[in-house]
């Protein structure tokens, strides 16, 4: 056996990278369900902020989801200990897990918990660049896309069915135990990925991808289509959101516990599961265009139903009913950004309308928590209000381009099910 050969560890096979992602995609989001209740309290209760702060600190604090795309130039350009992936997992999943200790260790100050929230999220964020780089690499080793993509979207959701619960019933003790559980479940995938990742340490700086990256980016932006698909994506999010009033209007007007509130979240995220399993057959039965106006539509009616957000026997029934609106009004964020990336800019093209998506629902949410604070809007001013700006996007979709609407999921690129 030759030297080079001995230095080259032989690449896992598809099992053990099912293996990896699987625990790297459901440890990782479980970590991020429990902290998310047990942190809001500590906000709202030792800090005493109010909805508008809390949304801000939140918007703030993961800002590094909005630049997503350069951290994803920045794994597959720039090698770590000549690797671009293993090193980048190691590091970033080490540095997380501190970041999650010390943030629940940190005197009690808006500041100073921001400054490190926002550190240690721009940790999640590299980690989930990376996993996400594995996984296309291991898509294309095995031609697994459609296998590995539904094993993510599996992941995110056990994340809200294991984490919103427990979450709950850790929001009543400090929260240094919640952000203690969350950087174990951390530190726990450093040795799995440590053995089970093996990468040649022979990548090079490659510094020809910026300049790739460049010219994709002002293609996307002379696009029609993309743009059009990006302004759809910016306008479905840009609805005055309530999410933290509606955390308000639970803990101090109906009084709901923490760990129901914790439970509430395992019943949506499995509503939102069961309707994201039916999608599938549903885009592939009707247009873009169809699928545009029936999501829209039922989001719009089914936030209505929050005017009956009276007992905690509503709440169960209205948050189920959320989880079905709110999966049929992302899952075609998703096609729209997958359809309205052009050939050869798919990766940056996608994840540039993520972007949009991220930034556009936390200002959203920061809108509406405004509203909710300081102009006196309360919670059924903002359910009126979130509806009806939401159906105006139906307004919208007569003028986005063929391209977009016509297309059925399952035809070959170019072919349209209408003439």
């Amino acid at each position: 056996m030759s030297t080079k050969a001995a230095d080259t560890p032989s690449l896992p096979g598809f099992s053990q990278m099912v293996l990896l992602l699987g625990l790297g995609w459901g440890l990782t989001n479980i970590a991020y369900g429990i902290y998310d209740l047990p942190l809001k309290f500590v906000l709202k209760e030792e800090l005493h902020l109010n909805a508008q702060q809390i949304s801000a600190f939140f918007a703030l604090g993961v800002f590094s989801n909005y630049v997503k795309p350069l951290a994803g130039i920045l794994t597959d350009s720039v090698p770590l200990f000549g690797t671009r992936r293993r090193w980048y997992l190691i590091l970033s999943l080490l540095l997380c897990g501190l970041g999650w200790l010390i943030l629940g260790s940190v005197p009690r100050s808006y500041n100073l918990m921001l400054g490190v929230f926002a550190t240690t999220y721009t940790m999640v964020m590299i980690i989930s660049t990376t996993f996400g780089g594995v996984m296309v690499e291991t898509a294309q080793r095995f031609a697994a896309a459609g296998r590995l993509t539904a094993q993510r979207i599996g992941m995110f959701r056990l994340g809200s069915l294991v984490g919103g619960p427990l979450g709950g019933f850790l929001a009543k003790f400090p929260l240094l135990l919640t952000l203690s559980l969350s950087a174990t479940l951390h530190f726990a995938l450093i040795p799995i990925v440590w053995f089970w990742l093996k990468e040649p340490q022979k990548a090079t700086l490659n510094k020809e991808l910026w300049h790739e990256a460049g010219e994709q980016f002002r293609g996307l932006v002379k696009s029609r289509v993309v743009l059009a698909a990006a302004g759809m994506i910016f306008l479905i999010a840009a609805s005055p959101g309530f999410n933290t009033p509606l955390f308000f209007y639970q803990t101090n007007t109906l009084g709901l516990s923490k760990q129901f509130l914790g439970n509430l979240t395992l019943i949506g995220a499995a509503f939102g599961l069961l309707t994201a399993a039916g999608y599938h057959k549903f885009c592939q039965k009707g247009s873009m265009r169809l699928i545009l106006y029936v999501s829209i539509l039922v989001h719009a009616l089914g936030t209505l139903f929050y005017h009956f957000y009276q007992t905690p026997g509503t709440a169960i029934a209205i948050t189920a009913l959320e989880g079905v609106t709110q999966t049929l009004a992302v899952l075609p964020v998703y096609d729209l950004a997958a359809r309205g990336t052009p050939r050869g800019s798919e990766a940056l093209g996608y994840s540039v309308m993520m972007s949009v998506w991220n930034l556009t629902n936390s200002l959203s949410d920061w809108v509406g928590s405004t509203l909710f604070t300081k102009y006196g809007f309360g919670f059924t001013h903002l359910i009126w209000l979130n509806a009806g700006t939401t159906a105006l996007v139906l307004l919208v979709i007569p003028f986005l381009p063929r391209e977009l609407l016509n297309k059925t999921d399952g035809l070959p690129q170019g072919k349209d099910d209408h003439p």
